[in-house]
């Protein structure tokens, strides 16, 4: 069974997709179950015809074998992962974030004025700068050290993160404000205020090799939203089982809206904050405490 050709003769037959399915599960943890093979096809074909191959076959082959394999994994990292972002995503959330997660992190961290945050898949960047806002704006972390370490699977996404530079479609949630204050406008794009980048730095993680995830030092919490819902089951355990690992006792680790720990991990507790849910790296005393509740 194959589809139809697409408009450069390619054919992708069933067995393919399966086998690309599988490879990409294999590789990078994803899941892609909403990609039909009608989908799947538009996004490689690009790359395929990019190599002079005919078939698709070719082009697995060459993903399998060939010595050019990892640049063309670099590239296929890009096609094949989401990178939706922009300023001040999910207000809701972040004023969340401002009002009670900081507090407890300033509390927690007061002995050693120390903060470390990692936004996970961070894509272009957009979430590490709101994050370094927010602490910024808090007031609660002056003459800390600060840290804001932003991740991504896709160079390209990590050297425009660490550019930050920004067209107006980033500032769709931002209030105008806020852009002015923390914003110098240039003929190239918006470009991060100092003060805030001095807190940030970025670096390419892929969340599905633990090894990589190891050097990613200790977090006081750590922000992974609308990430693991790409990742199959089992990556999805192995990549919670790291962020455990990385965050410090009492850290808190937020998910997107979308997304739980249930049958995935009971290693954090449920935190159930004014206005939202994020879990928390127990601490001795906290796991009495009827505001932290075991996901089942």
């Amino acid at each position: 069974m194959a589809l139809p050709p697409g408009p450069d003769g390619l054919v992708l037959r069933k067995a393919e997709y399966e086998a690309f399915k599988s490879l990409f599960s294999e590789r990078l943890g994803l899941a892609l179950a909403s990609d039909t093979p009608a989908s799947l096809a538009r996004r490689l074909q690009d790359r395929v015809i990019c190599h002079g191959h005919k078939t698709f076959a070719e082009y697995m082959q060459l993903l399998r074998f060939s010595g050019h394999a990892l640049d063309e994994w670099e590239e296929l990292q890009d096609i094949l992962t989401v990178h939706e972002t922009y300023f001040w995503r999910d207000e809701a959330q972040l004023r969340c974030f401002r009002t009670e997660i900081l507090p407890m992190l300033a509390e927690q961290g007061r002995e050693r004025r120390r903060l470390s945050i990692w936004s996970a898949g961070c894509s272009t960047g957009e979430e590490v700068y709101t994050l370094a806002i927010l602490v910024h704006e808090s007031g609660l972390f002056r003459d800390w050290f600060v840290r804001i370490y932003g991740s991504d699977v896709s160079k390209r996404c990590v050297s425009a993160a660490r550019l930050g530079v920004y067209g107006q479609s980033s500032f769709r949630a931002m209030p105008s404000d806020m852009r002015k204050q923390y914003f110098h406008d240039r003929p190239d794009g918006a470009h991060v205020a100092d003060r805030i980048r001095r807190y940030c730095a970025f670096g390419q993680v892929n969340l599905a090799h633990p090894d990589k995830v190891r050097l990613v030092g200790a977090q006081d919490a750590i922000v992974c939203r609308n990430v693991l819902i790409y990742f199959d089951p089992a990556t999805r355990r192995g990549v919670t089982e790291s962020f455990v690992e990385r965050l410090n006792t009492g850290g808190i680790l937020v998910l997107g809206h979308s997304e739980s720990l249930i049958h995935v991990s009971n290693a954090l507790e449920l935190l159930a904050l004014k206005g939202d849910l994020a879990y928390r790296k127990p601490v001795g005393s906290f796991r009495s405490s009827p505001e932290f509740l075991k996901p089942t």
